[in-house]
């Protein structure tokens, strides 16, 4: 705002001032009053000046008043933005909800024997041995223990570790402390499946003590072999690599788990079924 009361300004309004206060000294002391023309043009500078700044000021007021109005405006639009994009996220959850519920239904209707509970999951906790999460139901939901979680596709996820009155801990299959019985789908072979941490192959699987003649073949599927705990055939993970174990006498997968596990939203776990 300096810029608009520059030297010269000020020096045209102290003449001005300055030949103003003269003449009116003058006047006094003659006692005739300066000519109307002459006093006219002495001000006329100073009248210029007063004029430019009070364009100047006005321009000024209306400059801020229009930057106001914008920073009004632009908070509007970002707070409109921000609106938007929470719809479109909320959107988004809830269709991916709905394919999820829309599997389930399909996955129950062939397996009606089979009971429910759904969690949605709230934490995880993951180190160089185990991978567990915390889902929101618990003994309110009627869940155990040694029950399975599973997505709505019927891959398994993991085994219930503890509960609470309205939460329960899941070990997730990459969990190196859990062993599942599983099987090779298309040729049959049978071996242990447990998580790759402990091998220091982190967001895998490996399946153990496979017949050193057993033909292995990338993405083939492996299925749980079936027990009280799980049931027959959930997918646990698709081949991706084999060889021989360190003994050299048993053949080893390197498995793809099935499940998204750290894109995981929701959970099944499976209170009941009919075993026979």
């Amino acid at each position: 705002m300096k810029r608009f009361f520059t030297s010269r300004v000020w020096k045209v309004i102290l003449i001005s001032i300055l030949v103003t206060v003269i003449l009116a000294v003058g006047s006094s002391l003659t006692g005739k009053e300066a000519s109307g023309s002459l006093v006219q043009g002495l001000l006329a500078p100073f009248r210029t000046g007063a004029s430019y700044l009070t364009d100047r000021a006005e321009q000024i007021y209306n400059y801020m008043f229009e930057y106001e109005s914008l920073l009004a405006e632009n908070q509007r639009l970002k707070e409109q933005l921000s609106q938007m994009e929470d719809d479109a996220r909320r959107a988004d959850s809830v269709s991916r909800e709905n394919d999820r519920l829309r599997a389930m239904l399909e996955f129950t209707e062939l397996n009606p024997e089979y009971d429910f509970a759904e969690g949605y999951i709230i934490s995880w906790s993951s180190n160089d041995w185990s991978n567990t999460f915390t889902i929101n139901r618990g003994a309110d939901a009627q869940i155990e223990t040694g029950m399975c979680a599973i997505t709505a596709n019927g891959e398994l996820v993991g085994l219930v570790d503890e509960v609470g009155p309205n939460y329960a801990v899941i070990k997730s299959v990459l969990d190196s402390s859990l062993e599942i019985s599983a099987t090779i789908a298309s040729s049959g072979y049978n071996g242990m499946v447990k998580g790759g941490y402990a091998s220091g192959l982190d967001g895998y699987l490996r399946m153990n003590y496979l017949p050193s003649s057993a033909t292995i073949r990338n993405n083939d599927q492996v299925v749980t072999t079936g027990s009280t705990v799980y049931p027959r055939d959930l997918v646990l993970g698709y081949v991706i690599d084999a060889g021989f174990d360190a003994t050299g006498v048993a053949k080893y997968a390197l498995l793809e788990p099935a499940a998204n596990i750290s894109s995981l939203e929701q959970v099944f776990i499976l209170t009941n079924y009919n075993i026979g």
